[in-house]
């Protein structure tokens, strides 16, 4: 087995205006059997280049599992779930950006909130015959090339967002003091509830629950960078409402008290162990 190659490629506008990477891992060996996947408000594709099987686990019952062929879409999460890392040994992928993947589905985004569906169920026999192309591929660059046609020829939508959705992704992105759903709606000229609808349908879960998620992701990369942080300061600049309320969003979010992440995070640094974006390792 050789060294693990992991391979990044971003795509140029318009489709780098909707997909943040295309993605790839081979020969990659964790050391450890199941991840913890954080929700982060977008949505994946993601496709085994080894075995036609994904096993999604459920953080409550990681002792059963739904199975997915070899291919297969991410809904947005509103919480974590569980891999199997054994089927994530040589997979490729794209990483939408929020809001990013709905012009591809062929249904609004909100259907796949927390859950998975295979591609073939979204594209049909195209799905099974992209996965056997890119497994016959040669080169990273010729899988990322194959990605990007396969996008583009199941383009369902055009390449554009509703004001609405492109104005309240950039309030939530700055986390502005006026960047609370209703004043949001309020700036855009939509009623609450249309709203939520409008953006469901294009992120995949609704505006409240996005921008806690992206609360928690942005206190977690705050946090990384710091040596030991200070909790009740991290809770004011990012908008909690006090250092128990960050602590409640980063336990339901992570599964780990943010002490907790820390450490762990600290051990894997420590030890070199390569983890992937968005994944933590469950501790056996």
């Amino acid at each position: 087995m050789g060294a693990m190659l992991y391979r990044m490629y971003t795509p140029a506008p318009p489709l780098g205006d909707f997909v943040h990477d295309f993605w790839l891992y081979d020969d990659y060996v964790p050391g450890h059997a199941m991840d913890r996947i954080l929700p982060s408000g977008t949505i994946e594709l993601v496709i085994n280049l080894r075995d036609d099987e994904f096993r999604i686990y459920h953080p409550a019952r990681p002792e059963r599992c739904e199975r997915f062929s070899g291919a297969l879409v991410s809904g947005a999460y509103g919480r974590i779930f569980l891999i199997d890392t054994a089927e994530d040994a040589a997979v490729i992928g794209v990483h939408f950006k929020p809001g990013g993947a709905f012009p591809f589905l062929g249904l609004p985004a909100g259907e796949l909130a927390d859950t998975h569906v295979d591609l073939e169920t979204l594209w049909g026999p195209p799905a099974v015959e992209l996965r056997e192309r890119l497994c016959a591929a040669a080169t990273p660059g010729e899988r990322f090339r194959l990605l990007e046609e396969a996008l583009v020829a199941h383009l369902v939508r055009p390449l554009e967002r509703h004001d609405a959705v492109s104005t309240a992704l950039d309030a939530f992105a700055r986390m502005d003091p006026g960047s609370t759903v209703r004043d949001v709606a309020r700036r855009v000229g939509l009623s609450h509830r249309r709203f939520t609808q409008v953006f469901a349908a294009e992120v995949g879960l609704t505006p409240k629950l996005y921008s806690r998620i992206q609360r928690f992701q942005r206190v977690r990369a705050l946090a990384r960078q710091i040596p030991v942080p200070d909790w009740a300061h991290l809770a004011v600049d990012c908008a909690y409402f006090d250092q128990s309320h960050l602590i409640r969003d980063f336990l339901a979010f992570s599964g780990l008290s943010p002490t907790e992440y820390l450490r762990q995070e600290h051990q894997l640094r420590v030890q070199r162990v390569h983890v992937k974006r968005n994944h933590v390792p469950l501790a056996s």
